[in-house]
């Protein structure tokens, strides 16, 4: 069981089979952007679909099982090969002065007049400024110096599958508490509760969102060209929060996200009414639902109850309450109330309720319901975000250590041949040989310099 998890064939067919769903969950149209897609397919290859969750693929039992797969087999992996790779990275270089300057061309002997020791002291001190280790060795044919670095890079592959799991982590805190939901909100209305998305049912927020103000912007032929909500936020009757919400430009709210969606009107906004007593001149009002105000003769106040975009099939329509000393009433005021008794004659006397007129002597008129603009707003919370965003960049670092460094060890030889003093320089690599043959080009570079 140990050597199937850690099997780099499965590591790659795992991969492969993520990187296919993948695929899927980009060709096949996800949550609610499937409902259109559906209408093309049959009920039976519908059927089949939903059994196998391709509809939210990155939702699924077998995704997270996949996730969590991969996650056990770059566990597994690590484990077993850390060891070697700690002791890679640990290890000291092994000076080897019958070896490592065998056949080494030309070039990469430099011949000098000082001594041997003085030449090893001023060489040591030119790998210490470019090498993070630096060893002396005195042999009887010679000083031997190294120097080390890059060691990390054997510690970068594991960086990288620590980054991976961090990313899984984070995918699989947001799946389980997270969501995704939509709200809608009229202007000066607030809600708390927004409905989650795939039917799983209603959530309530910590906090209260109002939207003050629904504004849009058209180009030339009548296509919307922007639109902004301006939303505050509250809880407890005290503002959190304020701030406008534009497409791509969400705003966050506690880890919670808004961004702006959709919007529309609904006919439930300010009525325009006219008020007439008797043959006194008339007054035009504008009012909302749950808004008072005193008759022109002070004889009462009045208070709109409800306002219809379309009552019982009869058009637009405000519920009036009127309250006096002498009595209160209700009685609907419809805005085609003419066309309404043309169609019903006597209806006034057989429905008292739909006479303006029932509070005399004050005679009520809708002239129109003026459209209130709302917001649509999806709703999303993903705590999972921050730890993918670490992971991301662990990922990142990782890949720098893997592909852009490596372990470079150069060796320098002192040996005294002759009057003069020889100076050999070798190196090795784990890797990327033409940039080692760049650096031993110029420490050789360095050191005539220094010795001219």
């Amino acid at each position: 069981m140990k050597s199937f998890f850690s099997s780099v064939k499965l590591t790659l067919a795992l991969l492969i089979v993520i990187a296919l769903a993948a695929v899927l969950g980009t060709v096949i149209p996800q949550q609610e952007a499937a409902d259109t897609f559906t209408s093309r397919l049959s009920p039976g290859m519908v059927s089949v679909f939903q059994k196998l969750q391709l509809f939210d693929i990155y939702h699924s039992v077998w995704f997270m099982i996949l996730m969590g797969l991969l996650s056990i087999n770059l566990i597994v992996c690590s484990l077993n090969r850390l060891p070697a790779s700690w002791k890679l990275f640990r290890g000291k270089s092994v000076l080897d002065e019958y070896d490592v300057f065998r056949d080494l061309p030309p070039e990469q002997t430099i011949m000098s007049e000082r001594t041997r020791s003085d030449e090893a002291s001023r060489l040591e001190g030119i790998l210490k400024k470019n090498y993070r280790r630096v060893e002396r060795k005195e042999a009887q044919k010679g000083v031997f110096l190294t120097g080390e670095k890059g060691n990390a890079s054997y510690l970068g592959v594991y960086v990288i599958h620590f980054s991976i799991l961090v990313i899984l982590t984070g995918m699989i805190v947001g799946f389980f508490f997270g969501f995704d939901a939509y709200v809608s909100v009229a202007e000066g209305q607030s809600v708390d509760t927004v409905e989650l998305k795939g039917g799983k049912g209603f959530k309530k927020l910590d906090f209260a969102v109002r939207c003050d103000r629904f504004t849009v912007e058209y180009y030339e032929d009548g296509t919307p060209k922007a639109y902004r909500s301006e939303l505050t936020f509250t809880r407890n009757g005290n503002t959190i929060h304020q701030g406008a919400v534009l497409v791509n430009h969400p705003a966050t709210v506690e880890g919670v996200r808004f961004y702006q969606a959709s919007y529309g009107t609904v006919p439930s906004g300010d009525a325009l009414i006219v008020v007439r007593k008797g043959r006194d001149r008339t007054h035009v009002m504008r009012i909302g639902a749950g808004q008072e105000f005193d008759l022109p003769g002070k004889e009462g106040r009045a208070k709109i109850i409800r306002v219809e975009g379309n009552f019982m099939r009869m058009g637009p329509a405000v519920k009036m309450q009127i309250q006096s000393a002498k009595r209160d009433v209700q009685f609907w005021v419809f805005q085609n109330i003419d066309e309404m008794e043309a169609a019903h004659p006597g209806l006034k006397e057989q429905v008292p309720i739909f006479d303006p007129g029932l509070f005399n002597p004050y005679v009520f008129s809708l002239i129109t319901i003026q459209p209130r603009h709302y917001t649509g707003l999806q709703v999303n919370r993903d705590p999972g975000v921050p730890i993918v965003i670490g992971g991301s960049f662990l990922l990142v670092s990782g890949f720098m250590f893997v592909f852009f460094y490596s372990h470079r060890r150069v060796w320098i030889g002192v040996a005294q041949e002759g009057a003069k003093t020889k100076i050999s320089i070798a190196g090795r690599s784990n890797k990327d040989r033409v940039g080692l043959d760049r650096e031993i080009s110029r420490l050789i570079g360095e050191i005539r310099k220094t010795g001219s």
